[in-house]
């Protein structure tokens, strides 16, 4: 038995056509649907792409009790597990962050392995004191490390000008290759792992010629993790530009099916197409991801399974399966335990029958909103304080993204318990971060996705609001959190819910939000949301005098009512210090509340 996995990064099941899209140019992705079995309820986990891969080794949800980080020394690998039971397992892929401190512990699992330079900001060549002068819609270097990616994307493009030399390209090539070697042989699984259609969209004009549209404005096609605030020629240019790129994957994808059938592999393959996560292209206001709700765009993602015992082709499944889901297929597929440490569960039972394997789906970021669907509605419950805390790290590899925790992150580092599934190791207890975004500020949601499969209007029904969270807690109890991520959400984990609770649950985040120095003046909730990000931004020994100093600005000024302006116009008078850029990303940011 074979298996081969073709993964992409931030692929919006929306924009295919197997999804409802009916213009998008894809015709592999379509042939992809006659061969295997479409998923319409697959959800992500753990967001975003370590942390989902994360997932994808252990089976078992990520972001309750750490952020972006590497394999753990007592995770169960589902590659290394197959690689010690004499499956061969091979990663090709060109997704960066394997080979940064925050995934340097990943492609090590598999027996072998090959890395594709160039994607991104990916530190591959080196030009010394080369200036990038491109004009863009997006400003990407007033954050200096957007800054330092953006100058390194534009050098790696200079050696993929041609399509045979781009990242997918190679990633792909080399994929294929060992398909062609080792067709004829037994036990072997092979992750074929292309970072597109994640941003930057770099696609070559064949693709592009695909969308024609009228477009004047700025080189754009790498949209920032922001709201929407460009015109809707710049995104509807940027949807294009992501079209085109997926276009690209979908040539791809058509090689791996190609060979497939060249060598009649479906009758003794395992084929699964899938993705980390989704993407917003302008849904909801937003680009991208992280920085907002975890809407459907974003958590509700594609994934297509070939499964060559059951051999259940063209068919759709509604049941609700998760990330986690995988590595247990994976595993019972080569007739290999599955550890107890796995939540998910195999998806054979689903694929031959549509067997439901769970009631209700976890996801989530570390330190934002805990989210919960049964695949009629999805609640997003919200930190009950505007502090967000208790939260902290449980992790044996302090690392981050790009870099090693700070020495100052680990000053107040302790040892704890250790959790169910870390094999009686005691891993370090380290304080959180508190992150580009407070969740508080949007606030716990309730959508119905039958009825509103958009998420344009947040509903109130205290029943399903109820069931819900019993089910997140449950969920949350089985995964081992942590007792201060109860205590964040304001929940109590020991008391049997009720309707009343609800409710007080409701009031009490909306009190807590009150800021007492402030209660003669009225305002907007978006400005209240911006006044406790200035806080936030403010440092701790700071914020008293910080507070004073605006509450006189704003009697001085005779005001009844805060404006947003108020705030800019106190800053510039009080705060100089604060870089002015900086303060406006994040006083725009933080005044969203959806």
């Amino acid at each position: 038995m074979k298996a081969i996995m073709v993964m992409f990064d931030s692929l919006n099941r929306n924009m295919l056509p197997n999804y409802g899209c009916d213009w998008l140019h894809a015709p592999n992705f379509k042939r992809l649907q006659e061969k295997t079995v479409t998923f319409d309820n697959c959800y992500a986990g753990s967001l975003p792409c370590m942390p989902a891969r994360r997932e994808l080794h252990t089976g078992r949800y990520n972001f309750l009790h750490r952020s972006w980080g590497p394999i753990e020394p007592f995770d169960d690998s589902m590659p290394e597990l197959l690689k010690n039971n004499n499956v061969h397992s091979h990663l090709v892929t060109d997704h960066q962050h394997y080979w940064e401190d925050g995934g340097g512990t990943y492609h090590t699992r598999y027996s072998t392995f090959e890395l594709i330079r160039g994607q991104e900001g990916d530190p591959w060549k080196g030009h010394v004191n080369e200036s990038v002068n491109i004009e863009t819609e997006v400003d990407h270097t007033r954050n200096p490390i957007m800054k330092q990616l953006f100058e390194q994307d534009q050098i790696n493009r200079e050696y993929y000008k041609e399509e045979n030399a781009h990242p997918q390209s190679l990633t792909f090539k080399n994929g294929l290759e060992f398909i062609e070697k080792n067709h004829n042989e037994n036990d072997w699984f092979l992750q074929l792992e292309t970072f597109d259609p994640h941003e930057p969209f770099v696609s070559y004009e064949e693709y592009k010629d695909l969308y024609p549209h009228d477009y004047e404005g700025k080189h754009f096609d790498w949209p920032p993790y922001y709201f929407v605030q460009e015109s809707e020629e710049v995104v509807e240019h940027g949807k294009m530009e992501y079209a085109a790129l997926l276009s690209m994957c979908d040539r791809n994808l058509g090689k791996v099916l190609d060979m497939m059938d060249k060598y009649n592999m479906w009758e003794d393959t395992m084929l699964i197409v899938n993705t980390d996560h989704g993407y917003l292209l302008g849904e909801h206001g937003w680009w991208a991801k992280t920085v907002m709700p975890v809407y459907n765009e974003i958590a509700n993602i594609p994934l297509f399974v070939w499964d060559p015992r059951e051999k259940a082709r063209n068919t759709r499944r509604e049941a609700l399966v998760q990330t986690i889901d995988l590595a247990p297929t994976l595993l019972e597929f080569f007739n290999v335990d599955i550890p107890e440490t796995m939540q998910g569960k195999p998806l054979r039972g689903v694929i031959k029958e549509g067997e439901k394997i769970r009631e209700a789906a976890l996801f989530g970021h570390h330190g934002l909103h805990v989210n919960i669907t049964d695949g009629d509605y999805v609640f997003m419950k919200g930190p009950a304080t505007p502090e967000n805390g208790p939260l902290y790290e449980y992790t044996l590899m302090p690392t981050h993204m790009r870099n090693m925790f700070s020495p100052s992150e680990l000053h107040n580092m302790e040892l704890t318990e250790p959790f169910d599934f870390m094999k009686n190791v005691t891993p370090l207890k380290i304080k959180a971060g508190k992150g580009l975004i407070n969740p508080y500020q949007y606030g716990s949601k309730l959508y119905n996705l039958i009825e509103d499969p958009k998420q344009e209007n947040e509903m109130q029904d205290m029943e399903v609001e109820l069931r819900l969270t019993k089910a997140l807690v449950k969920l949350m109890k089985e995964n081992d959190a942590p007792m201060e991520q109860y205590e964040r959400l304001g929940l109590d984990s020991a008391k049997e819910l009720t309707i009343e609770d609800i409710k007080a649950y409701r009031e009490r985040e909306e009190r807590s939000g009150e800021l007492e120095e402030l209660a003669e003046f009225d305002m907007k909730r978006s400005v209240r949301n911006q006044i406790i990000g200035l806080m936030n931004m403010t440092p701790s020994e700071e914020r008293d005098q910080t507070l004073q100093a605006l509450v006189s600005f704003l009697r001085q000024q005779n005001k009844t009512t805060i404006l947003e302006s108020d705030l800019y116009e106190f800053k510039q008078q009080h705060l100089q210090h604060m870089d002015d850029s900086m303060f406006d990303y994040f006083m725009g940011l933080v005044g969203r509340t959806n």
